[in-house]
């Protein structure tokens, strides 16, 4: 991977690394685009105001603001850097909504700034993609399922080892919470999203003390959050705990009917898991976290869920279901654990030699030629050794090296030298093509990629 950067957070990456992201976005893009969602790009700065309507994550968000401050500005004219897509996509919905068409399904890759301590899988510059699907007034909850499998998918064609979308819906959580006299269900539902990082005991000594829980409601609520299935049977274990409440009934069948689906079509990858919660406050219903088998340590690679009042403007609202790929962490990982690698460090698949310094522009017709056809072609600057050319386009990793000449009739001739091979042959830069594999740099996965 590329060396540390000498800001901690910002990653920066080599050429062969930046290829191996290029691929996961362009694989992104293609599946995304195949279930008929439209690419946009929003800006990235919003008002602080607009930034921080819903959650409270103020202590992670970049200002911006010039060096020299005008005497007059104030906290409502104070720009930030995004944190997230979902916000600043929620504005532009309520912006753009008369241009639309509803349902509207999006995808959006951009980078995103957020202020957090750099780690692995967590860093202060990062790209994300998105998609979302938004309705103008409802949404059908069918969404929340498409969205599931369209993520699965678009998750299966990348170099990254199995996975598991875990689901759970925060109204059968928050009903739950009700059916046992816990009326702060916003308050309970970010101690149980800490359940992963400090453990059932202190999440229990939590609830009590800091949202009011009785002993036996903190154990109910983690009761709840101990369930996990692969299938639909944690509707009878969840009615096996006895609580009654008609928001938990509507939860449990909305995540009834995403993981029943998700199952059929995508056995093993998909898991119904009431510990979910996520902590951003403007999800209401289904809520979606991704991570990878044997990684589980990264944290969440992909995560979203629905919303119903997040985009409004005066009484009209735009409810909409998202899911959000952390592109940065996820090339992370996939470099550092060697899960794939690119084929080489450059686009160039062949380097036209030179045999003198005024050859040069003939070398440049032939180069021409070759790009006509699409051939990443570079042309050697000085006229070198032929070995040294050679051992040029072996460091830069250029399979093909090219050689003209002039016959004895004065006709040029032709030949292309595979510098891994060491065969070289005849060769009309009018039709020669390199085969399949070296016509572009590709990505290789690894053997296997679940250690």
């Amino acid at each position: 991977m590329a060396r540390t950067t000498s800001l901690s957070g910002f990653p920066e990456w080599l050429p062969e690394e930046r290829i191996v992201e290029q691929h996961v976005l362009d694989s992104l893009r293609r599946t995304f685009e195949l279930h008929g969602f439209s690419s946009i790009e929003t800006r990235a700065v919003e008002t602080v105001e607009q930034l921080l309507r819903k959650g409270e994550i103020d202590k992670e968000v970049y200002g911006v603001s010039r060096l020299q401050q005008d005497e007059d500005s104030s906290r409502e004219d104070a720009l930030a850097l995004h944190f997230d897509l979902t916000v600043p996509f929620a504005r532009y919905v309520v912006e753009n909504s008369g241009y639309l068409t509803f349902p509207f399904r999006r995808y959006q890759i951009q980078k995103v700034w957020r202020g957090e301590r750099p780690q692995e899988g967590r860093a202060r510059e990062f790209t994300q993609a998105d998609i979302d699907v938004v309705g103008d007034g409802t949404l059908a909850f069918r969404y929340d399922v498409e969205l599931a499998l369209v993520m699965i998918e678009a998750l299966s064609e990348l170099p990254i080892p199995p996975f598991v979308l875990r689901v759970n819906n925060r109204k059968l959580a928050e009903g739950f919470y009700r059916g046992v006299g816990l009326t702060d269900a916003p308050a309970v539902l970010r101690e149980i999203d800490k359940l992963e990082k400090i453990g059932a005991e202190q999440v229990s000594r939590n609830l009590q003390d800091t949202v009011g829980a009785t002993p036996e409601q903190a154990e109910a609520a983690l009761s709840l959050a101990a369930i996990r299935t692969e299938d639909t049977s944690f509707v009878e274990r969840v009615r096996e705990l006895g609580v009654s409440n008609n928001l938990l009934d509507e939860g449990l069948n909305e995540l009834a009917e995403v993981v029943g689906e998700a199952s059929r079509r995508a056995p093993g990858k998909v898991v119904a898991d009431l510990s979910i919660a996520r902590g951003l406050d403007y999800y209401t219903g289904t809520v979606y976290e991704t991570v990878l088998v044997g990684h589980e340590q990264l944290g969440s690679v992909c995560s979203g869920g629905r919303y119903e009042s997040l985009a409004s403007s005066g009484k009209k609202t735009y409810p909409g279901v998202g899911l959000s790929i952390g592109v940065t962490r996820l090339v992370t990982r996939i470099l550092s654990r060697s899960m794939a690698q690119a084929s080489r460090s450059v686009p160039s698949a062949v380097l036209v030699a030179l045999n003198d310094d005024a050859s040069w522009s003939a070398a440049q017709d032939v180069a021409g030629q070759l790009r006509a056809r699409g051939i990443a072609t570079e042309v050697a600057a000085t006229a070198q050794k032929f070995g040294k050319q050679i051992r040029y386009a072996e460091r830069r990793g250029i399979p093909f090296v090219w050689f003209s000449s002039v016959a004895e009739d004065g006709s040029p001739t032709h030949e292309v030298k595979d510098i891994r091979s060491g065969e070289q042959v005849a060769a009309d830069p009018a039709s020669w093509q390199p085969p399949a594999e070296d016509l572009h740099a590709t990505v290789l996965r690894a053997a296997t990629t679940d250690d």
